[in-house]
């Protein structure tokens, strides 16, 4: 484990106390002092509303606020800083999509086509899209070790697949998606693709251009951000093409009781006062992540996952679920226990994980479990974090025998 200690990255991070392991960075990520800074000082001492005061506070705020979004552009490979919508999360960026672009442009016979891992906030919001039009979803299954099989989506793709929505990376398993094999796929019979990057983004470099999707969301709190902040990124045409979902200040261009006329994208979708203070953490965020360096960020969580595996794989009761070469993820379930608990127990000797459906019930039906429990790394972790987690399943395993 000593190729994993350099990242080791705790003291960045005031929430996390000594000798506190906490494995839930998959649920939401600690914040380190930077980023705690940045939204203080904004708060503090800079701050005033954005796009709408003529005095020089506002004015700066406003350049802030912009500088935000460019910063957010850059770190995924956008093309311009225009294709990057501020959303208060990735679920609010899928429902936007669903209902600005799929509502207007799916009709009744159309098909939508997900996966059988995917979080329930990239299967609700198609599913009410598909009740109001009349349209149809399919489901890709998996993989033995857990990952979306893209042969079978190949096989099953048609012409009246109009939209296709995939996990980048499984919030419960780890795998990660060949986010570019999918992206031709679904361009094969012209359908769009939309990727979740919510796991993907804090772990790995992601590059639009290079994925060749038409829609990518993700939430800024997993991003050691601020929770209430979030990304849409989307084709510059598909964006033009998209209705707005919220009217209000900002997103408009001209109004009269007769008739609205809409901004252009962001601003049509950025209706009302802005997460102003968010924005400017998810900037300092991504700061924070590029000092690091995702590369590094990718090996050292890789490592903390191959020497989980391996000292869990060699507990009788314990079995893991998804593949050798999850990301940042392990999930697994003790015999005969509860993965609640199992977090119980882990909490008594001060070690924090997930257990739970995490929000993907038809996986849990796949897996043929009720729940699983699951531990997520973030650079904060380390060795000692590992031997804590295996320490505290022994004791699981001694309590019920």
């Amino acid at each position: 484990m000593t190729a994993t200690t350099p990242l080791d990255r705790v003291r960045d991070f005031p929430a996390i106390p000594e000798g506190w392991a906490y494995l839930d960075t998959a649920a939401t990520a600690q914040k380190p002092q930077g980023v705690i800074d940045a939204i203080t000082r904004a708060y503090d001492t800079t701050y005033a509303t954005v796009h709408r005061g003529v005095y020089q506070r506002s004015a700066d705020m406003t350049l802030a606020y912009e500088a935000a979004r460019r910063r957010v552009a850059s770190f995924i490979g956008a093309g311009a800083p225009e294709e990057c919508v501020f959303v208060r999360g990735a679920t609010e960026g899928i429902n936007l999509v669903a209902q600005g672009w799929a509502e207007r442009y799916l009709k009744a016979g159309d098909r939508i086509l997900l996966s059988m891992l995917e979080h329930h906030s990239n299967i609700v919001p198609w599913q009410l899209v598909a009740e109001r039009i009349g349209a149809a979803i399919d489901v890709v299954p998996l993989t033995d070790d857990g990952r979306i099989d893209l042969d079978a989506m190949a096989a099953m793709i048609r012409p009246e697949h109009k939209l296709v929505a995939l996990a980048h990376v499984s919030n419960v398993l780890g795998s990660v998606l060949d986010g570019r094999r999918a992206a031709d796929i679904a361009h094969s019979v012209r359908a769009k693709l939309l990727l979740d990057g919510c796991q993907a983004v804090p772990r790995m470099a992601v590059d639009m251009a290079a994925l060749d999707c038409d829609f990518y969301v993700f939430s800024g709190h997993k991003l050691y951000g601020p929770t209430g902040i979030g990304v849409l990124w989307g084709r510059p045409e598909l964006l033009d093409a998209m209705h707005p979902v919220q009217g209000g200040g900002a997103m408009i261009d001209r109004v009269t009781f007769e008739r609205t006329t809409y901004a252009p994208p962001p601003a049509r979708f950025e209706a009302g006062t802005p997460h102003i203070v968010g924005a400017l953490g998810l900037h300092a965020a991504i700061d924070y992540v590029a000092g690091i360096g995702l590369d590094a960020i990718h090996a050292h969580e890789t490592a903390l996952v191959t020497a989980t595996r391996a000292a869990l794989g060699r507990i009788n009761s314990v079995r893991l679920l998804g593949p050798e070469d999850s990301a940042g993820i392990v999930s697994f379930v003790v015999e005969g226990v509860h993965p609640h608990d199992v977090g119980t127990i882990l909490d008594e000797e001060r070690v924090a994980i997930r257990a739970g459906h995490h929000c993907a019930q038809p996986l849990m039906d796949v897996l043929g479990v009720p729940a699983t429990a699951r531990a997520s790394f973030g650079v904060y972790n380390g060795a000692a974090d590992v031997e804590a987690l295996v320490r505290g399943l022994e004791r699981v395993s001694r309590i019920f025998g």
